[in-house]
Order: C-alpha cells, then sequence, then structure tokens
C-alpha cells in the first residue's frame, strides 16, 4: 500500500480512538510530508474541521499548493473539495468513495486529477463507524 495512504489511514484510526469520525488526511510536497490531520469536528467541536481542513491548517502557510497532493481515507465533501479546488492541489488520492461518494466531479471539472484507490480498509472502517454511530454521521454528512 502506498506509505502515504497508511499514514491517512492511521490517522484515520487515531480520530476514531479520539471520539471521532475516522477520517485522515496527509498533504505531500516532493515526495514528503508536509502534515497530517484527522476529522475533528466532535473532539473540537467545530463543524468545519473535516479531516482535509484540518491538514490544510496543520500545513500552515506554504506558498503554493499547486505541486503538492492531498490524500484522504474518503473522497471529500464539497467543502473540502472547494478548498483543494482554491488551493489550486492538483491531485486528491482517496481511499474509498463507496460509503461517501463526496464532490469528484466537482474537482475534477475544475482540473484536479481524482485517483479513487477503493481500499477494503478504509470501506469497512467507515462502514464499521457508520453502523455503530448513525447519528453522528449523519450530522458529518448533513443529513439530519
Amino acid at each position: 500500500m502506498d506509505k502515504f495512504m497508511q499514514i491517512a489511514i492511521e490517522q484515520a484510526k487515531l480520530g476514531l480512538a479520539e471520539g471521532g469520525i475516522p477520517i485522515g488526511s496527509v498533504l505531500v510536497k516532493n515526495g514528503e510530508v508536509v502534515a497530517t490531520g484527522h476529522n475533528k469536528r466532535v473532539q473540537e467541536n467545530n463543524p468545519i474541521l473535516h479531516g482535509e481542513m484540518d491538514c490544510l491548517n496543520n500545513a500552515g502557510r506554504i506558498g503554493s499548493y499547486r505541486d503538492t497532493v492531498i490524500y484522504s481515507t474518503l473522497m471529500p465533501c464539497f467543502m473540502c473539495a472547494g478548498t483543494i479546488v482554491q488551493f489550486k492541489i492538483p491531485k486528491v488520492i482517496v481511499g474509498e468513495s463507496k460509503t461517501f461518494s463526496g464532490a469528484r466531479e466537482f474537482m475534477e471539472a475544475h482540473g484536479v486529477e481524482v485517483i479513487d484507490l477503493d481500499l477494503s480498509e478504509c470501506v469497512e472502517m467507515m462502514e464499521n463507524f457508520i453502523r455503530q454511530k448513525p447519528q453522528l454521521w449523519n450530522e458529518d454528512i448533513m443529513e439530519l
């Protein structure tokens, strides 16, 4: 498995262990990890602190994002996709989109290359979470 996706999965598991939603993210530039993050909506009572948003926040000001790749264990939502498009991140690699289809078409329409690895580990992690905490998941995706 790609080492950066493995880090994203570790971040997702960390979020789950903290009582949050298991979605992890990694920002990579020139083959090096710039930042990691995970969904912290529950932990920090912050409705916009999705995995990708936490990761980009942790990266801080790095200048241009044009030569970066962002990894996420789950297909980004429209909020995170909007940030990816705004920052001109050219490539997104996701663990899965089976449990949440996200905003793939939006990103691709704005020139972002999206690669869905369809990893069983990511699918199973999200399916287990959704089964165990459906109310929290529905809150996260605004399906209350």
